[in-house]
């Protein structure tokens, strides 16, 4: 294969890999905080739709991804307040609205399906796109990537190397130190899920503004993004340099579906468009078995050398989650 069109196709990983950075970044702040936010897949469709609709309506893309952002922070609004006021399932009132925000995205889309819009422009960087390799793969982007680039860098720092950071991380381990401490904790899960939702809601205009251009209904391509980044946010360990490393991951699977596709004509090719789903379902597996005790016997008992090597494989991949994921708190 030429050398250009792999550079080519690793700048369309980083590219496709953007909105869900954002998702699976979005609903890390919402988990850190302690509230599992479920909507995400009808949420990533409701303003995939939505963003799309306003752009179209107004040919403003500032509009279109307002929309998308104000959709997706009422609907972890809604979570919230269902949650942490009215003490419901997190689990339960996220999965409705997921399925909700599905069908409604649906439904309301159907009069913008097909139509031409207004796309996010690619913006090169003057200087750097000119550099070789890493030019064309990182600097030939739209604002998009850029912003994603960002969004990793700035929220991994606000959350470990910052005060406000480090409160949010005791807010969803251990709440109720945390509020002796003078953290309002019922206040800030409502800051962050909300602002979570909110990230997770631009992911969907940047799907219908700029990476699958358009709206095309249920032939959009786009459910089951939502529950990717939610496996994501678990791959991720709760930390955005990991869950960012697991977005690339999976645009890289994806890519090289296409890819391989015209070597292996005997392959359907379906089977290689949708093979990144479950091998990050298995992925996902590998994290969680990790912290399993018959996984402790079963390595116990291997030739040293070769149980090391996997000890150490699984303690790269283990991950735990928030302490007080899910759990209501109760101010005394």
């Amino acid at each position: 294969m030429d050398t250009q069109i792999i550079l080519i196709g690793l700048a369309g990983v980083l590219a496709s890999s953007a909105p869900i950075v954002f998702a699976t970044i979005g609903e890390t702040f919402a988990e850190r905080s302690g509230v599992i936010n479920l909507s995400l897949n009808g949420t990533i469709l409701l303003t995939a739709m939505a963003g799309f609709a306003v752009a179209v309506t107004t040919n403003s893309l500032f509009l279109g991804f307002l929309a998308g952002a104000f959709i997706g922070g009422l609907v972890a609004l809604i979570v919230a307040f269902s949650s942490i006021t009215l003490k419901q399932s997190q689990v339960a009132v996220g999965f409705i609205l997921a399925l909700t925000c599905r069908d409604l995205a649906y439904y309301l889309g159907n009069p913008f399906m097909g139509l031409q819009g207004p796309r996010v422009p690619s913006l090169p960087i003057p200087g750097l796109a000119d550099i070789p390799i890493i030019g064309v793969i990182f600097f030939q982007q739209d604002v998009l990537v850029y912003a994603s680039f960002l969004l990793i860098i700035v929220s991994y720092v606000f959350i470990f190397k910052t005060r406000p950071g480090l409160m949010l991380q005791g807010i969803g381990e251990k709440p109720a130190t945390a509020f002796v401490r003078g953290a309002n904790v019922n206040r800030m899960r409502y800051f962050y899920t909300v602002l979570g939702g909110m990230l997770a809601g631009l992911a969907g205009p940047m799907f219908s503004l700029s990476v699958k251009a358009g709206w095309k209904g249920t032939i959009s391509g786009l459910d089951g993004f939502g529950w990717i980044a939610l496996a994501l946010t678990i791959f991720g360990g709760w930390n955005p340099l990991r869950a960012a490393f697991g977005a690339y991951l999976f645009g890289l699977l994806q890519w090289l579906g296409l890819v391989l596709q015209p070597s292996l004509p005997n392959i359907p090719s379906q089977v290689l468009q949708v093979a990144p789903f479950p091998l990050m379902i298995l992925t996902l597996l590998l994290v969680n078995i990790g912290n399993a005790e018959w996984v402790d016997r079963t390595l116990a008992a291997l030739p040293e050398k070769t149980r090391k090597g996997l000890a150490n494989v699984l303690r790269a991949l283990r991950t735990s989650p928030p302490a007080s994921l899910g759990v209501p708190f109760e101010n005394e």
